[in-house]
């Protein structure tokens, strides 16, 4: 397909990419992207891609800053994107900058993408689909569960005889959110187990949440003493955005359960006669 110096449709169409008709300065100090104009003929489209996206795509790795954080309102999503524009065929058969658009129709995109700044850009107006980072954020303040340790013996332990450790609590768990009128589906798992054992050797850090005997996997010897464990479960999760493919939430989140105390007593030999 030739369209000269015109834009094949669907050429140069990213998935990933905000398409806007227009970016303009708003009333609260940041760029807003939106699709309405009101009607009036605009000498740009616009194309707002990530930082992470237009580095990678120039062969590079992605950057430290590519990911900073936006200050937004609770009810608006800001993001830090880089802003792209490429010229629309005005009245006249012209464009803004001169550039021949060689009897392309009024309103066709011409030449290439030209880059343009990094910005905070609120782009709730154009409503994309919530961002891992987004869902990220939702992520954390779901009600995890805080799973029990559990211990054998259930009662008081003893030296020599070590300690097995497990949970018998769930670890997954899915919830179903409203962000901005998308259905997201985040199916957290339990990726790792920090028991925390209440005696001076610290922690133990395991990737299974343990099991009873005979079949245990976590086991700590001790002195005589009283003591007590709780773990903490690092929690990772996948979602999906009404129905589409599953994707990565980019990060993790914790949860605490509730602490068990119990006695450790020394164990003591006893002589006792057969005879008796």
């Amino acid at each position: 397909m030739n369209c000269g110096r015109a834009v094949c449709p669907g050429a140069d169409f990213l998935p990933s990419a905000l398409m806007a008709s227009l970016v303009a300065q708003g009333s609260d100090g940041y760029l807003i992207a939106s699709n309405e104009t009101q009607g009036e003929p605009q000498p740009y489209r616009y194309r707002l891609r990530t930082p992470c996206e237009v580095d990678t795509a120039a062969g590079g790795p992605c950057r430290p800053d590519d990911d900073a954080l936006c200050p937004a309102p609770p009810d608006r999503f800001v993001q830090l994107m880089v802003i792209e524009q490429q010229r629309l065929v005005l009245e006249g058969g012209t464009t803004v900058d001169g550039y021949d658009p060689l009897g392309a129709s009024i309103g066709t995109p011409v030449g290439p993408w030209l880059p343009g700044p990094r910005a905070c850009v609120d782009i709730t107006p154009l409503n994309p689909p919530p961002s891992g980072a987004e869902v990220f954020s939702y992520f954390q303040r779901l009600p995890l569960p805080q799973l029990t340790t559990q211990h054998q013996p259930p009662g008081d332990g003893l030296t020599g005889l070590p300690v097995i450790f497990y949970t018998g609590s769930p670890t997954t768990q899915t919830f179903t959110v409203d962000i901005r009128g998308f259905s997201v589906v985040i199916e957290a798992t339990a990726e790792s187990f920090t028991w925390h054992t209440g005696d001076a050797t610290g922690q133990i850090v395991t990737t299974d949440p343990g099991a009873p005997y005979p079949d245990q996997t976590i086991e700590h010897p001790y002195r005589s003493g009283t003591y007590t464990a709780y773990l903490t479960v690092t929690w990772g999760a996948t979602f999906t955005v009404d129905g589409s493919a599953e994707a990565d939430v980019p990060g993790t989140t914790t949860t605490d359960g509730p602490p068990v105390t119990f006695d450790v007593l020394q164990a003591r030999p006893v002589l006792t006669n057969p005879y008796d």
